[in-house]
């Protein structure tokens, strides 16, 4: 017994959107009640519809500090593992010398590391570098972790062009840093993006460098919202934290959707 073409069809679309929905659903739940008044309010009964929980976030200084922390992470971190991260990728993908697929496997391995296995060690250096409970000093923590996979995204981009485009420039008289800028550079745009994308990810919602190289400065929105919870939490302002922590990550996948879209497909650029 063969099932239809059409019938197989009909499966797979009832599939995807069970699959859809169910996915949705924590997001939806999430969305309403961060505008419901979950603890009783001068001004609002409990369960009413409010938009108390987000105008708390916008008065709460300790609120609004943790979101300008967490930018502040991802910038630092991009801003420092990218631009280290491509001359280190073609380094890799174009030269030759020794130890260097040890090398590359090391910071592989580094990568697939716990970070809390590195926590202490990463401590006591930070604590003689003088950046603890610092800024400076999560975002630094951040890109150490972040390099090892931005050079690996990057060095596959980079092996994907043919290496007759760097002869070719070389005989016409371009530098190494000019060709890695002019023709390298606009190739990569989206392992760039994905690079940043992953950078990203990670910085926005890592919990263990916080929680350890901070006590009272520094602190970002995963630390924020940790706080929020007590013996009388306002799950609403919790909800509403959590959505509004969600708008810098939609925000970015969307303005870089196309620079993603390709980047991911295996070998294209």
């Amino acid at each position: 017994m063969t099932i239809s073409p059409h019938i197989f069809a009909l499966i797979k679309v009832v599939v995807l959107t069970l699959f859809i929905v169910f996915s949705c659903l924590p997001l939806v739940q999430m969305t309403l009640m961060s505008f419901s008044s979950t603890l009783p309010r001068p001004n609002a009964e409990v369960g009413e519809f409010t938009f108390a929980n987000y105008t708390a976030i916008s008065t709460n200084p300790q609120l609004r500090l943790a979101f300008i922390n967490s930018i502040a992470y991802v910038l630092i971190n991009i801003c420092v593992t990218v631009p280290v991260a491509i001359p280190a990728a073609y380094a890799f993908s174009r030269l030759s010398f020794v130890g260097d697929r040890h090398l590359f496997l090391a910071f592989i391995a580094f990568r697939i590391t716990p970070p809390v296995v590195l926590t202490l060690p990463i401590f006591q250096l930070f604590s003689q570098l003088g950046v603890v409970n610092s800024v400076f000093g999560i975002a630094l923590a951040h890109c150490l972790f972040n390099l090892p996979i931005s050079i690996w995204i990057l060095q596959g981009f980079i092996s994907a062009i043919p290496k007759e485009m760097d002869e070719t420039a070389f005989l016409d008289g371009y530098s190494r840093p000019r060709v890695i800028w002019t023709f390298i550079l606009p190739q990569i745009s989206s392992g760039i993006a994905v690079t940043a994308f992953f950078c990203f990810m990670f910085s926005w919602v890592e919990v263990v460098f916080a929680r350890i190289l901070t006590t009272t400065n520094g602190k970002p929105i995963s630390m924020a919202i940790n706080a929020l919870f007590g013996f009388h939490t306002d799950i609403g302002l919790v909800m509403a934290v959590t959505t509004a922590s969600m708008i810098p990550g939609a925000v970015l996948l969307f303005a870089m959707r196309n620079h993603l879209s390709r980047g991911f497909k295996i070998g294209r650029v």
